[in-house]
């Protein structure tokens, strides 16, 4: 049976650094290679948060072959004497206490990348063994630990005999006046760590010429004594970010590294612990200094790097967005005043101005907030203000300077810009025409579709008919087993001067290419097609040649492998239509000319055999004036009608026709018609 009872003799107090041993994932993120190394950038930042204070030159970290870590700087040292609550030396209470340190009330430090307290003693609560020697005059004094707790060790290593002891340990050499430093060395527990976490030279390197970078004059050194063949690094960097903006530069410059700097004053509520022991909130003013180094280039990635004190913050925070809103509405600002941007055109966006950007945002301000333990984001909410406040009246004297050089690169960077507003809205119509055409694909086929019966797609017939008028004679004369028919109201878009995007808005156009059912363009699949033959049936006059040459454009533009395959035809409907009064026997009534001129040949034709005929000729007007039976004779029965194929014999040729006739060019159409007006016999115009 369970037992239920819950009282005072089940809660566990873990005190001191028993917490972090049992859980460690809450303080370091992971007990692999990941956790490991958050154990060595702790110990590094505490040096490099003296190089932050002034006190510091030179870190120095030496992975040694026993697997330990050293970690040693020039700083102040980190105090020696008693600390006057505890009794107990400062370094040990440093290296014990949780939330212990001299990052709190802004004595020590302004800016610095350690906030809790926690980093060493954490550090030092997860190793089997740590030394720390501190360098402060007269000689050098040293404690060492295992597993937090403070003792001697009989010899060296982590395996040694341990004797538990509180206080100052080990006194070493003689210190010079004025000479100062800390040396913290480590062996991290196994019984915590997992057997494959393991100290990342590479990882290492990254991290210290990044940092380099941040801290100007501070000089890094990284020693590796683990292999045969030892391996050493240095790194000092007094350009600082504009040495680490080049660094991160791939491309070719489109304008040299920009230094966008300043700095202003914010108030902060902090709540404090009052001599009553009440939290009471006190108002703090803080100091928040920018420093930006931005470089434009010719190339279409954003290498954006983003810094508190020297803290990473890959994921951003309030310094970013602020650095971000402030280019973006100043390009737009400049640009619109400098008629860069046209008054119909609309603003750029923050990816435009991205686009072929490495920047390096940095701010320093004491006791900044983050979103997490893990300090990715900033979120100080005064940052964003002050980030664009500076950032974006930098970059305005840039932008409108009338200095040469700066005149000529702000220049060609807004030409980028634009340029880069204009590839993302053209990349936009693509999309929305390909979405749009895929919608178009796969709906339903249009309700004016009358479709036919037969499942075999090479015997059936599409004909696109001109006009409702002709649509319901052709119903009537129709074949319903294999002729399908698809009505089209007047003259359709002109797609060679069109766009993919109106082609596809195009109601006549989006109805053929869905009733194809082949797709369109470089999505075109003939094998896919639901027609044998695609027929275009329109009057036989002047409209309706325009209309067949509109049709014929759509079907050579987007389907041309329908006309390479000798799949597009266009039916040949007559012209005239002769009614004989004595027809001899064995010859038909009615008799179908298709032209002015092969009318005038047969009419003469049966005056010379004696042939009397009905007049006036009935001319067509349109494929709506014939009965289902004669359009049916004359030009949907494929016994006897006549179809014209429609082939491409000469690509080439043929496209430049097209585009002659067709396309947005208006002078050499005008020549065109103006050369052959000449040949034009004036008693053939249906006028």
């Amino acid at each position: 049976m369970a037992d239920n009872t819950y009282n005072a003799a089940h809660l566990l107090v873990l005190e001191g650094l028993e917490a972090v041993r049992k859980r460690p994932g809450m303080y370091i993120g992971s007990t692999d290679t990941r956790g490991l190394m958050h154990c060595v950038w702790e110990i590094i930042d505490n040096g490099v948060d003296e190089a932050l204070a002034g006190a510091a030159h030179r870190v120095e970290v030496t992975l040694h072959a026993d697997d330990s870590v050293e970690v040693h700087d020039d700083g102040r040292g980190i105090p020696t004497d008693k600390e006057p609550r505890t009794g107990l030396p400062g370094v040990e209470v440093v290296a014990t206490k949780l939330h212990a340190g001299g990052k709190f009330g802004g004595g020590s430090y302004v800016a610095t990348g350690g906030l809790h307290g926690v980093g060493l003693s954490v550090v030092n609560a997860l190793s089997a063994r740590m030394d720390i020697d501190v360098e402060r005059s007269p000689s050098e004094q040293g404690i060492s630990f295992q597993r937090g707790v403070p003792g001697v060790f009989a010899a060296d290593g982590p395996k040694a005999a341990f004797e538990a002891r509180s206080g100052l340990s080990r006194k070493g050499k003689r210190v010079a006046k004025g000479r100062t430093g800390t040396r913290i060395r480590f062996w991290p527990d196994r019984q915590i760590f997992t057997r494959d976490a393991t100290f990342v030279w590479d990882e290492l390197v990254t991290r210290a010429r990044q940092t380099s970078f941040i801290v100007p004059g501070l000089e890094l050194v990284l020693r590796d004594e683990r292999g045969d063949q030892p391996v050493a690094e240095s790194f000092r960097h007094d350009g600082g970010i504009t040495e680490f903006t080049d660094f991160l530069s791939h491309d070719e410059p489109v304008t040299s590294v920009l230094r966008l700097q300043g700095s202003d004053t914010f108030t902060e509520t902090v709540p404090m612990l009052d001599d009553q022991g009440h939290m009471t909130p006190q108002e703090v003013e803080r100091e928040l200094t920018v420093d930006v180094a931005a470089r434009w280039g010719t190339g279409y990635e954003t290498e954006l790097r983003s810094f508190v004190n020297v803290i990473a913050t890959p994921k951003g925070g309030t310094h970013v967005s602020g650095f971000e809103t402030a280019i973006t509405k100043t390009f737009n600002d400049v640009m619109r005043a400098t008629k860069a941007l046209k008054q119909a055109d609309a603003d750029v966006i923050k990816d435009d101005v991205l686009e072929g950007l490495t920047a390096v945002v940095t701010v320093r301000l004491a006791e900044p907030q983050f979103e997490g333990q893990t300090k990715e984001i900033l979120g100080t909410p005064a940052a964003r203000t002050i980030v664009r406040k500076v950032v974006a009246a930098e970059l305005k004297a840039f932008l409108t300077s009338t200095k040469r050089a700066e005149k000529a690169e702000a220049k060609l960077v807004m030409e980028k810009v634009v340029g880069a507003q204009k590839t993302r809205l053209a990349a936009r119509a693509h999309k929305e025409n390909q979405r749009r055409k895929n919608a178009l694909e796969s709906s339903a086929l249009p309700a004016k579709l009358n479709d036919c019966r037969t499942s075999d797609m090479e015997r059936s017939e599409l004909f696109i008919v001109e006009g409702d008028s002709a649509m319901g004679t052709a119903k009537a004369a129709r074949n319903s087993e294999f002729q399908a028919l698809l009505p089209i109201r007047g003259k359709i878009l002109n797609v060679q001067k069109a766009s993919v995007g109106d082609m596809l808005k195009n109601a006549e156009c989006a109805s053929i290419i869905q009733v194809v059912g082949a797709g369109s363009g470089r999505t075109f699949d003939l094998d896919a097609r639901r027609y044998g033959r695609i027929i275009l049936m329109a009057d036989a006059d002047s409209d309706g040649a325009h209309i067949r040459c509109l049709l014929a454009t759509l079907f050579f533009k987007y389907m041309p492998e329908l006309v390479r395959d000798g799949r597009l035809y266009s039916a040949v409907p007559p012209l005239h239509r002769i009614e004989l009064t004595n027809p001899k026997k064995g010859m038909e009534k009615y008799i179908y000319t298709y032209s002015d001129g092969e009318l005038q040949r047969k009419l003469a034709e049966l005056r010379k055999k004696n042939l009397r005929w009905k007049d006036p000729v009935q001319r067509y007007k349109g494929l709506g004036e014939m009965d289902a039976d004669q359009l049916a004779e004359t030009t949907m029965d494929p016994r006897r009608r006549t179809l014209r194929r429609i082939t491409i014999d000469d690509a080439d040729a043929a496209s430049t026709v097209f585009e002659l006739l067709m396309g947005s060019e208006v002078a050499p159409r005008k020549d065109f018609i103006v050369a052959g007006a000449y040949e034009v016999d004036a008693d053939a115009i249906d006028a």
